[in-house]
């Protein structure tokens, strides 16, 4: 069992997404925990009806074409309008979500990132900096073709 042991401190260690997972519980309140798992079940839920109703889908035309009566294509349709529906709340459950989470979440994630380019030699540059830094030296060279 020691080696076991071993392996799976080894592998706690190594595995951030759980790390991750467990650190952004704990600094979540417990109204936001609440909405996060109203909306994990609303959406599991959502999930499972779209699955369940796509795959009745096939027996229902199945069935419809056999019969050829024309309740079992009136059925057919409701449940294809049904699945419809129920893909748009899943739709609209996430942009509710999104409306529900507190503003300075919303703004974690769309962080600005300003890269800055040069464009020049590097004596150039290396000008640049001594300003910054003037007890450096600057090295000129001069090039000859």
């Amino acid at each position: 069992m020691d080696k076991l042991d071993k392996m799976s401190a080894s592998l706690a260690k190594n595995l951030p997404v759980e790390a991750k997972e467990k650190t952004l519980k704990n600094s979540l309140s417990p109204e936001e925990i609440e909405i996060k798992d109203d909306y994990e079940f609303s959406r599991k839920t959502y999930k499972e009806l779209i699955t369940t109703g796509t795959k009745s889908l096939d027996t229902l035309a199945e069935l419809a074409r056999e019969s050829e009566h024309p309740r079992a294509f009136e059925v057919l349709s409701k449940a294809i309008k049904d699945i419809g529906d129920v893909t748009d709340k899943l739709m609209a459950l996430q942009k509710n979500k999104k409306d529900l989470e507190p503003e300075e979440r919303r703004r974690h994630g769309d962080r600005t990132v300003n890269n800055n380019l040069f464009v020049g030699s590097t004596t150039e540059l290396q000008r640049l900096l001594a300003r910054s830094a003037p007890e450096k030296k600057v090295i000129d060279v001069d090039i000859k073709e």
